[in-house]
């Protein structure tokens, strides 16, 4: 029951900057939490903690050991990457716009509101409060929006939106620290005429020194400043102060761009190498871009100085400085570009766009896509695991179908053909058949071999369907409806309407054949669950009564027990074949939890409105879990009816129901504070801003949605193989698993199981004994170390040597090898020698040991089908070497 979480899948990206780290790792914000992507392996993770509300701003440290995360509330976490851990928490006081690490690692600059805060990084040492305030600068007039450090770390460009560019100068003392004069003033970059969205230092690089300043408004202005180390004349008059350069364009017949007059503005600060008596001067070779639309994000790589720039209207832009030679200006989509960014080499750009929630990755030379990523923007209505468990299929209210590999975290296929939102997924058996059922009124069936539609199932008058299930043998399908509360039934091979079944008084919502018989179970709103005999044409063949309406119905494993849920809250079994109420639980106080702003009662008096919606038990029938209206996920033992674990789903405070407390401050005359929508939307943060639309309906007694997304739990499913269960919340799809790591099981120990011990029986040339001892103390590493060291010959023999207690640990252990070790055909030996020989005892004991044969299965399965398409990408060179290796 060790589950933890393991992935997010299916969230969208919805804002906040991306950054790619190690030249090959894309970090980017997915809600609370962050989604790190393997551009090389094609793998994508999410880091196991969460923020307090959704994170805006990250940002890497040069050496991609270390991240820093701020969310909407301002408050900021330090990650230790690889560990995957925090090691650090702080509140800024002010909203963050931007931040960024120094290019040595260890200054973090901040624009928190109108300051630019230099803090020390904190990193493995082990202080009170590692966070070290160097020094704040408070010369901005209006929100700071961009930073940029100069390569030796002692300059700090800051944007603002009061339309200036200024520039810091923190020189280090000989000890170490940073010059504390508060009275020198920075020098400031005027001329802008819309606020500020980059500025970056230019370097030459035969020098490597700083040499020019690029600053990018939003109406498209690129302005490129170039330094000139020539000493003023001492008899010269005082220079004049910088001011804002004259708006006098010249028109270039021979572009669509214009360019600004040179003007020279000299620096009056001394103490510093650019801020001593040279003069910063306006290039004759800037631009003014007649922009296609408001830039909105940009970046500037420094080693091969190009700038890319994205606009409101999805073009980008990609520019060779200081000669600003167009390279690229593509339409990527229709919305705003919210991120844009170089990795270390510069032959990558990484694109957002929070409206579509999707992520590019783009080689700009080729001209090909590295990473085209894209989540489902609505909620996740329904998910399905295939037989093997190596795929996860998932539907949503956006109306499209998105098949992932659950181990890399990719979305490999995704069908749009519905045209409104899919209710209920369901794999044929044999892994390359998917059905969905969806409000539009069509089931319809995918061939995942060639990736189309190749089968849809209607019916006379358009219907809404929300259930569907499919008989063993694949020949049958059904489909319930929301409006006329009739169950139909086609044939698969032909497509043809078998039969209509009536008798529910309600939306149906839940249907599911038998494991082992041709008997159809449905739930419905009406408060009955019926079973229908579907190929005898019966009918209804039972009745089963409740109080309240039936949400969802499942079967367990074995055919011989059904669980169904109902509005009070609680879950039935029945015994499918007498007919008869085995046993209640009672999980309304287990589920409660979490207050809505627009509940007038507190959380420990509303548990009324908490019920179940989807339930899905494990491969051996011995648990269920159980999810609905709340921000909770309860996992029971069905033989003794107990609670064995509550998984809370999210800490996202920007969802509501999660706080069980709310605030009275944030309750007025018109209403709670936070559902007042006070935003202009006339602009684009206006925009932004406003709540997404809810597309779908709601269950009987489930409170409207009138502004923020409520946490809950649509659809629950458990893998074949029990080793991982996933779940489609309000947040995306999280998905739980085993936890891989070593696990302390003291039953069978006692003072001669030690490592050592172990070590000592390999040095002896005793491998069965070292194996037992390895099992006997339950440490991963040593049970592979034992297995490894066998010879091939004593296999057999050590195979006959262990007991059957250990056969479940290890037939876990050969999945994990046949994933990862390059030993196949020994892995594949043991296998081998351990089916002859515990044949029978696996069979007897088959329910026992299901989660771990359907992961060797997996494993196996997956092994095949790899070897098979190299072998078949390569069958004309085989064909080629086995007739020259023939001949004499």
């Amino acid at each position: 029951m060790n589950y933890r979480f393991q992935n997010l899948l299916g969230a969208p990206y919805r804002g906040g900057n991306a950054v790619v780290v190690n030249n090959t790792l894309l970090i980017s914000p997915v809600g609370n939490r962050i989604s790190v992507t393997d551009l090389v392996k094609s793998e994508t993770l999410t880091l196991p903690f969460q923020s307090s509300s959704n994170i805006s701003r990250i940002a890497a440290s040069p050496d991609g050991v270390f991240l820093l995360a701020v969310d909407d509330n301002s408050r900021c976490l330090f990650i230790n990457l690889r560990r995957r851990a925090v090691l650090h928490r702080i509140t800024f006081k002010k909203p963050v716009a931007c931040m960024k690490f120094s290019p040595d690692g260890s200054l973090i600059a901040v624009g928190a509101g109108k300051l630019v805060q230099i803090w020390r990084s904190p990193g493995f040492r082990k202080e009170f409060f590692p966070f070290e305030l160097v020094r704040t600068f408070a010369n901005c007039n209006d929100k700071v929006t961009s930073l940029d450090w100069s390569p030796d770390s002692e300059y700090l460009l800051a944007g603002s939106k009061d339309l200036t560019v200024r520039l810091f100068c923190l020189k280090k003392t000989q000890t170490g620290g940073l010059n504390s004069n508060s009275n020198s003033k920075p020098f400031m970059f005027l001329g802008h005429r819309d606020v500020i969205v980059g500025a970056f230092f230019g370097v030459e690089k035969k020098t490597k020194q700083v040499s020019r300043v690029y600053t990018l408004s939003r109406d498209g202005a690129i302005f490129g400043w170039s330094y000139n180390d020539e000493t003023l004349d001492e008899a010269s008059d005082e220079p004049e102060s910088p001011g804002t350069p004259e708006q006098n364009m010249e028109v270039d017949e021979d572009s669509n761009v214009k360019k600004r007059k040179n003007l020279d503005v000299n620096v009056e600060e001394k103490g510093s190498s650019l801020l001593h008596k040279g003069k910063w001067e306006l290039s004759k070779k800037d631009y003014f871009m007649q922009a296609p639309a408001k830039l909105t994000s940009c970046d500037y790589h420094r080693g091969l100085e190009i700038v890319v720039v994205g606009f409101s209207n999805g073009v980008f832009g990609l520019y060779q400085m200081p000669d600003f030679v167009c390279i690229h200006l593509l339409s990527i989509s229709r919305e705003k570009i919210t991120t844009a960014t170089f990795n270390e080499l510069g032959n990558w750009l990484t694109f957002g766009c929070a409206k579509l929630g999707q992520l590019l990755v783009w080689e700009w030379k080729s001209e090909s896509y590295i990473l085209k990523q894209q989540g489902h923007y609505f909620d996740v209505n329904t998910i399905a695991y295939s037989p093997d468990s190596q795929l996860l299929a998932t539907g949503a209210d956006d109306n499209k179908i998105k098949v992932w590999t659950v181990s890399s975290g990719f979305c490999f296929v995704t069908f749009s053909e519905h045209t409104n939102a899919v209710t209920a997924l369901h794999f044929m058996a044999g892994n390359h058949c998917l059905l969905s059922a969806s409000l539009d009124g069509t089931v319809r069936a995918w061939d995942l071999f060639r990736y189309r539609n190749f089968r849809t199932f209607t019916t006379p008058t358009s219907r809404q369907f929300v259930s569907l299930a499919a008989d063993q043998s694949g020949e049958v399908i059904c489909a319930g409806t929301l409006d006329s509360f009739e169950i139909f039934v086609w044939s698969m091979k032909t497509g043809r309407l078998l039969d209509v079944l009536s008798g529910h008084e309600g939306p149906v919502h839940g249907l599911m054949f038998s494991p082992t018989s041709a008997i159809l179970a449905s739930s419905s709103w009406d408060r009955t669950v019926r079973l229908w005999d579907v190929f005898d044409g019966k009918g209804s063949v039972e009745t089963f009564p409740h109080t309240h309406d039936v949400l969802t119905v499942v079967y367990r494993p074995d055919g011989k027990q059904l669980a169904c849920s109902t509005l009070d809250g609680q879950i039935h079994f029945w015994d499918p074949i007498d007919g008869l109420l085995m046993y209640t639980i009672e999980g309304r106080r287990d589920i409660a939890g979490g207050r809505l702003m627009t509940d007038r009662r507190t959380s420990a008096n509303s548990t009324a409105g908490k019920c179940f919606t989807t339930l899905s038990y494990s491969a051996d029938g011995n648990y269920i879990l159980a999810g609905g209206s709340s921000r909770y996920i309860c996992m029971y033992d069905v033989a003794d009816q107990v609670l064995l674990r509550r998984f809370q789903i999210t800490l996202n405070l920007s969802l509501d129901g999660v706080l069980d407390v709310l605030n009275s401050k944030n309750m007025t005359d018109a209403g709670p504070l936070n559902l007042i929508d006070d935003d202009n939307s006339d602009i684009d943060d206006g925009v932004d801003k406003q709540t997404r639309v809810k597309s779908t309906y709601d269950l009987p007694g489930s409170m409207p949605n009138r502004g923020r997304p409520i946490v809950r739990t649509k659809c629950l499913r458990i893998a074949p193989t029990g080793r991982s269960w996933a779940a489609a919340t309000t947040e995306g799809v999280l998905v739980y698993s085993m936890d891989d790591n070593f696990i302390f099981d003291p039953t069978d120990l006692d003072i001669d199981v030690t490592p050592e011990a172990i070590e000592a029986a390999l040095g002896e040339d005793q491998p069965s004994r070292a194996l037992i001892l390895s099992l006997r103390l339950n440490e991963d590493n040593l049970i592979k170390k034992c297995i490894i060291s066998v010879a091939p010959v004593d296999i057999k023999a050590v195979v006959a040597s262990i007991p059957f207690k250990y056969l479940n640990r290890l037939i876990q252990t050969f999945a994990e090898l046949l994933e990862n070790c390059p030993h196949l055909e020994f892995i594949l030996r043991w296998c081998q020698e351990l089916s002859k020989f515990h044949g029978h005892s696996i069979q007897q004991n088959s329910r026992n040991l299901l989660p771990s044969l359907k992961s060797l299965q997996k494993a196996i399965t997956r092994l095949h089908q790899d070897l098979g398409d190299t072998c078949s990408s390569n069958e004309y060179m085989l064909r080629y070497l086995c007739s020259t290796t023939s001949k004499p």
